[in-house]
């Protein structure tokens, strides 16, 4: 029997409800910490390398969030900020770092081989690793520290390539004050086994506990191709973990004939369920975890995205899909949100929606500062 077609909007819906991004959840007063908690574990963790935007992506996907119940969580050490999909800093509750560190290992191996390896011909990677771990474990160190520190043993090589060898092979964590709201602090890094107490452990078997990760993944972000948890992860040859699974998910096609897989009692909200207004946060997963990004933006608005080299706005989103960039910026006690839209003809209730929305984001984010929205128009 063939398999039952999802058209483009309903993926798109069926991404958004598991995002939070059609209904937020609310955070109750008599539990803050897990309902923050429990966010950050089901998205998968949210993309950290810069040090606040999780912050905002939790706003979006939550009702009632402040950023004390994050910048809590991390001085708890409920969660961290490690290096893991994509190679790349996400901020993920520490079981998930201790659990997915090695099942994500082989990633960070391939940077490593692909860049700063090729910087420190001859040299013993392993002892490089074995040392910065020793050190970081003596305190924590920035990379400029450790790199430094690593120069005393292999003199006459590049003291970043030696620092990279070390987080490539050992989970470091970036450690408070780093990322803390309402303080400031350079990105220093140690073990993740040390700062959280408890070891990390290569999984029994690591076929099921990839089809467990699959899982986790099209809980968040699915219905989805083999190709996409790939783009998500980092990792390849995910098609050899996919297929058994075949019989307990349930499998889909796009409209260009794609299989999509996702899990039997996944969200799948029909295409015409209302998509509020939404302001994602820079970097967020939303945009960065699939393959495939039309089911949440149009090729030109990509490229619109990401036309500056090494920046990544917010993104504005508009009945489920991209429609601008915004950003935020706070100057002499005044706090601005300047929204770009890629569109010329925008209805006034949607540029109501989207003030809306930038004065919840400062009401929240700045709420002694004097709030400014510009809605600003760039395309056709």
């Amino acid at each position: 029997m063939p398999a039952e077609v999802l058209s483009g909007r309903a993926v798109n819906r069926a991404l958004l409800a598991r995002q939070y991004l059609l209904d937020r959840r609310p955070v109750p007063e008599t539990d803050r910490a897990g309902a923050v908690l429990a966010m950050v574990r089901h998205l998968g963790g949210l993309q950290a390398q810069a040090p606040f935007p999780p912050y905002y992506g939790l706003l979006a996907r939550l009702d009632g969030f402040r950023p004390e119940d994050l910048a809590a969580l991390l001085e708890n050490r409920d969660v961290v900020r490690i290096a893991l999909m994509r190679g790349t800093i996400h901020l993920v509750t520490g079981e998930d770092a201790l659990a997915w560190r090695p099942l994500l290992q082989p990633v960070l191996d391939q940077g490593l081989a692909g860049n700063w390896a090729k910087r420190l011909a001859g040299v013993d990677l392993a002892a490089v690793r074995e040392a910065g771990r020793a050190l970081t474990t003596t305190g924590p160190l920035t990379f400029a520290e450790l790199g430094a520190a690593l120069t005393a043993t292999w003199p006459g090589h590049p003291a970043d390539a030696l620092a990279q060898a070390v987080r490539a092979q050992v989970p470091l964590v970036q450690v408070p004050p780093r990322a803390v709201w309402g303080k400031s602090g350079l990105a220093r890094h140690t073990p993740a086994d040390v700062w959280l107490g408890r070891p990390v452990t290569e999984p029994a078997s690591r076929p099921r506990a990839l089809a467990a990760l699959v899982e986790r993944y099209l809980a968040a972000f699915g219905p989805a191709t083999v190709q996409d948890v790939q783009a998500w992860s980092g990792l390849t040859r995910l098609r050899e973990v996919v297929e058994p699974m075949r019989d307990r998910l349930r499998v889909f096609a796009d409209e260009a004939g794609r299989e999509l897989f996702d899990l039997p009692d996944g969200p799948r909200p029909g295409p015409d369920v209302p998509a509020p207004a939404r302001l994602a946060a820079e970097y967020d997963n939303l945009i960065l975890s699939h393959d495939d990004r039309t089911r949440v933006m149009a090729e030109a608005d990509r490229q619109r995205l990401f036309r500056q080299l090494n920046s990544f706005p917010g993104s504005v989103l508009l009945d489920g899909f991209v429609a601008g960039a915004w950003r935020v910026k706070r100057a002499k006690g005044t706090a601005t949100v300047t929204i770009e839209l890629f569109r010329s003809r925008v209805p006034a209730r949607d540029r109501d929606a989207l003030e809306a929305e930038a004065r919840r984001v400062l009401a929240v984010t700045a709420p002694t500062a004097t709030p400014d929205i510009r809605l600003v128009t760039t395309g056709r």
